[in-house]
């Protein structure tokens, strides 16, 4: 499970880093309001935060339909990332930026790297309800991870303001999973992030 763990956060850990060692020529964007000057690297993460809160959503229905007898964990945070995904569509019309998401099909993603991740968690965690739990906090993990990148990546306010949102929604689906975790009787420990930081994230409720 560990290394499958690793592959997991190395195939997203390499997107990132790919995405931010991009030359970053100014691109201007504009809203019905203002006009506004992106970097490429800035554009590259938007369009590839879409599709990863569209993977976690994914992941989670798709786990649903296999312990969703057992847990409502998968389908409660399926909503969320729902909604999460749909902010990334709004700032990706506010900035008149392609979508990726051209047609919105449960497990069909543009990023070659991001349907290879897809495929191999939904394998994962079909394993057991607890290997489902674990692949939760892992994309969960990845995602905070990610979203404080992105973050420091940008002097957008619009675009802070809805990462921020986005890393306090992981922020909660990472407690909401590991409460589910212990209540298995095991004890949780890092899987992206270092134990400091999830511990941190975990007495913070």
């Amino acid at each position: 499970m560990k290394a499958k763990h690793l592959i997991a956060a190395t195939l997203i850990g390499s997107l990132i880093t790919g995405n931010a060692a991009m030359a970053a020529p100014r691109v201007k964007t504009t809203s019905t309001t203002t006009t506004t000057t992106l970097v490429a690297s800035e554009i590259a993460m938007l369009q590839f935060m879409r599709e990863e809160e569209k993977l976690a959503r994914d992941v989670y229905r798709t786990l649903d339909q296999y312990w969703g007898t057992q847990t409502s964990v998968f389908a409660n945070i399926a909503v969320s990332e729902q909604q999460h995904t749909t902010a990334i569509e709004a700032l990706l019309d506010k900035y008149q930026l392609e979508d990726p998401v051209v047609q919105d099909v449960t497990g069909v993603f543009v990023n070659a790297e991001l349907q290879e991740l897809y495929d191999l968690l939904v394998h994962k965690g079909t394993q057991s309800m607890v290997d489902g739990l674990y692949v939760g906090a892992l994309i969960e993990e990845t995602d905070i991870e990610d979203i404080v990148d992105a973050i420091e990546a940008t002097d957008e306010r619009a675009t802070i303001i809805t990462y921020s949102n986005l890393l306090d929604g992981s922020k909660n689906h990472l407690r909401a999973f590991v409460d589910v975790i212990e209540k298995q009787g095991l004890s949780y420990e890092a899987q992206v992030l270092t134990d400091a930081e999830v511990d941190s994230i975990l007495d913070a409720e």
